[in-house]
């Protein structure tokens, strides 16, 4: 190898880029827990609503524990889920609703969706009719939503959220009554029994300083924000759209294979009543005139039912859903870099890396397992940037094939600046890893804080793999003793 000058890829080939208590849902509607996990006070303060604190339905609730097979519905309490599902059609499941206490004893306890017999990987668990699944075809029957849909007030979610609203406000002539007071059952708890943290209070928010979840959750939340200002003709119930909208993201369906107005679906039996899994394979599919659920393992009478969550990272695995998985396999995190605009040659270097399949704020995802090729991606451009010879960019812009010249000196500067970025991000959390795994061993962390602090350590291990990475190919140098070459426009990492 030259130690005087290393001729190296500028770009490889082109790599795919890829507190108060609880509210009502509706003010003046029949009287409960929303749907929708506790606001917090203080957080969006002028629309907090009057809290209540009565219960959903008069009438007592179930054990503690206890079970119901979804088959016949018959002594069950009027508006129970299952005798509501059985009466408009369900046909017979292999699956029981059964109960797990809630962490906090002041709230109802957890549904969830577990084996009613032993069961084969591909078994049939239950197909649930299209009459009984809400999606945006319903939605456009009710014309002053349909309005707010079709001029792109609201989003998909939103209307869906807006539409229970709407029906929750029929109280028990509503037909969909029995789902909606189960939802409300759930208060946009995951299987954790945990809400999503854009309903966690500031202090429990506390819990994901250092990680970019943080600012994610704050654009969610400014987002939400903004279909507010669109509710002129329902204003009435601005103030409660935030609960509904979390809650619905909670439990929403994305189908596939089925048009624009289906894609969106509230299914009884689905989520939150089903627990997610990343390595799952078995996810609830549209057909004909249902949506079913087929499994991909087996299970033994008794156990919790499981389906895919989709390619989702663990951060929008807990804004959506309020958990984490720690066997995730589509976990990342997310490196932006970006070509320095005062930098002469700043209309050349873009133009070089438009031709190569970059930008000029390129985002990086480093996907757990694969740090070290998230490196070798972001290699080529962070050499680009570092180019400051006009004759050395004029041979970059002029040659046939994505090389430039890279001097030692320039590549040992291109990986501490990624040393130093790597470091700076771990030294942003207020934990060490070793910290978040001593309080990862006690048994009686709250909820919340262990969901974010399983979050924020996956995160560090990525890092610290992404540091490891780099000081590799530091080590790879020909000459460790040289020094690293000044760059005055050097390209800059967020």
């Amino acid at each position: 190898m030259d130690a005087a000058r290393l001729l190296t890829p500028c770009f490889s080939s082109p790599i795919r880029s890829s507190s108060c208590r609880p509210l009502s849902l509706l003010s003046g509607a029949f009287p409960s827990p929303t749907l929708f996990a506790p606001f917090r006070s203080g957080h969006r303060g002028n629309l907090c609503l009057t809290c209540a604190a009565e219960t959903l339905v008069a009438g007592s609730q179930r054990e503690e524990g206890s079970s119901h097979a979804l088959r016949g519905g018959k002594g069950l309490e009027a508006g129970d889920l299952e005798s509501w599902l059985h009466a408009h059609g369900l046909p017979p499941c292999k699956v029981v609703l059964k109960e797990r206490p809630s962490h906090d004893g002041r709230r109802r306890s957890i549904h969830y969706i577990a084996a009613s017999e032993d069961i084969e990987a591909g078994d049939v668990l239950f197909s649930i009719p299209n009459s009984l699944v809400v999606t945006l075809d319903r939605v456009l029957g009710n014309e002053t939503i349909a309005e707010l849909l079709t001029t792109n007030k609201l989003s998909e979610l939103a209307c869906l959220a807006l539409y229970l609203m709407y029906e929750k406000k029929q109280g028990k002539k509503s037909f969909w009554y029995p789902f909606i007071r189960e939802l409300d059952r759930q208060q946009g708890r995951g299987q954790l029994a945990v809400e999503s943290p854009l309903l966690w209070s500031e202090t429990e928010l506390a819990y994901l300083d250092g990680s970019p979840t943080r600012a994610e959750l704050l654009e969610r939340d400014e987002g939400i924000k903004r279909e507010y200002n669109e509710l002129d003709t329902v204003w009435f119930m601005a103030g409660s759209l935030f609960q509904a909208f979390v809650a619905v993201q909670s439990c929403v369906v994305h189908l596939q294979k089925v048009n624009l107005a289906r894609r969106f679906a509230l299914v009884p039996l689905g989520p939150p009543l089903l627990a997610y899994k990343s390595n799952c394979k078995a996810m609830l599919t549209a057909v004909s005139d249902a949506v079913k659920l087929v499994v991909d393992r087996p299970y033994k009478a008794g156990e919790p039912i499981v389906v895919w969550c989709g390619p989702q990272p663990n951060s929008r695995l807990l804004l959506n859903y309020g958990f984490v998985d720690e066997d995730n396999p589509y976990d990342r995190v997310v490196v932006e870099a970006s070509l320095n605009m005062e930098d002469p040659q700043f209309q050349e270097k873009r133009m070089v890396a438009q031709r190569n399949g970059k930008l000029a704020v390129q985002v990086f995802r480093v996907y757990v397992g694969r740090e070290k090729e998230a490196i070798s991606e972001m290699l080529p451009y962070m050499r680009l940037g570092y180019v400051s010879d006009p004759a050395e960019m004029q041979s970059v812009i002029s040659s046939q094939g994505p090389i430039c010249p890279v001097s030692p000196c320039m590549e040992r500067a291109v990986l501490d600046q990624l040393v130093g970025y790597f470091e700076a991000r771990l030294a942003g959390y207020p934990t060490t890893l070793s910290e978040d795994e001593d309080m990862l061993r006690d048994g009686h962390l709250d909820p919340k804080k262990r969901v974010a602090v399983q979050l924020v350590k996956l995160e560090k291990k990525m890092l610290h793999a992404c540091l490891q990475a780099t000081f590799g190919f530091i080590n790879q140098l020909p000459d460790h003793t040289v020094s690293p070459c000044p760059a005055p426009f050097a390209p800059q990492l967020k």
